[in-house]
């Protein structure tokens, strides 16, 4: 199996990960480690791979999966209509599911709370990391952020309403993220667009970016590139205290 440790400075208790497409049991456009359950794969297989999930990370409790709609709402709880999962105990997994949307993970610099946001461009322009932010409920400053696989700069076109959005709704300097297309078009930076707005927010803490979820077909499931296809898992949580560590085989 294969997934991404995060390259952060995260205190030693938070555990964080997001997985890829690799080494699950669907098959077809889901192959192979699918782990979203709203995308038509077989139900059996969604489960399956969840299960191998929390046995090779060693999860203390289920996740919060969301039933994520591009929206700006933040939940401590699963199950619910959310784009964004909180934390403040030990135990707790938030995650949150994607395919080129962008997934940001956040800590404490204290290891005393946790997030997992989904941002594409909706989520981005309603607010979903201000409100993210907002819930955890400390200084800007303490917080870390881990920006994980999304669709890159170079793959990313979008329409005039899109980079409207942006510039209307700020802040200021996100013209920057956007490019003409040859097509016409804009070619939009998610990257760039979600660190205009953390540091507007004073989050200076800031890792990862640059895996392009579209480029990489072997690696990453992408909506963009193929249309029919599976989720993956971008997790983060404070391990209580005993617990195992995740394993590597």
């Amino acid at each position: 199996m294969d997934w991404i440790e995060p390259e952060w400075p995260a205190p030693s208790g938070v555990r964080a990960v997001a997985t890829t497409r690799r080494g699950g049991l669907s098959r077809g456009p889901y192959a192979s480690w699918n782990l979203g359950d709203h995308v038509g794969d077989d139900p059996a297989a969604v489960d399956a791979n969840r299960r191998l999930l929390r046995e090779r990370l060693g999860l203390p409790a289920e996740p919060l999966w969301l039933r994520q709609v591009h929206g700006c709402t933040v939940a401590d709880v699963g199950g619910c209509e959310a784009d964004a999962a909180v934390a403040f105990a030990p135990g707790q997994v938030c995650a949150v599911l994607t395919a080129d949307c962008l997934p940001l993970l956040f800590c404490d610099r204290s290891g005393t709370r946790v997030a997992a946001v989904h941002a594409g461009w909706r989520g981005l322009a309603a607010g979903v990391i201000e409100a993210a932010v907002a819930r955890l409920g400390v200084a800007p400053d303490t917080l870390l952020c881990w920006l994980g696989p999304a669709i890159g700069p170079e793959a990313f076109e979008v329409g005039d309403e899109v980079r409207q959005a942006f510039l209307t709704h700020g802040p200021s300097g996100a013209e920057v993220a956007f490019r003409p297309s040859p097509s016409g078009r804009w070619l939009a930076d998610l990257y760039a667009l979600a660190g205009l707005r953390l540091r507007a927010l004073g989050v200076s803490g800031v890792w990862g970016g640059g895996l392009c979820t579209y480029q990489d077909a072997e690696r990453f499931f992408s909506y963009r590139r193929d249309g029919l296809t599976g989720r993956m898992a971008s997790l983060v949580w404070i391990e209580p205290r005993g617990s195992r560590t995740i394993r590597s085989d």
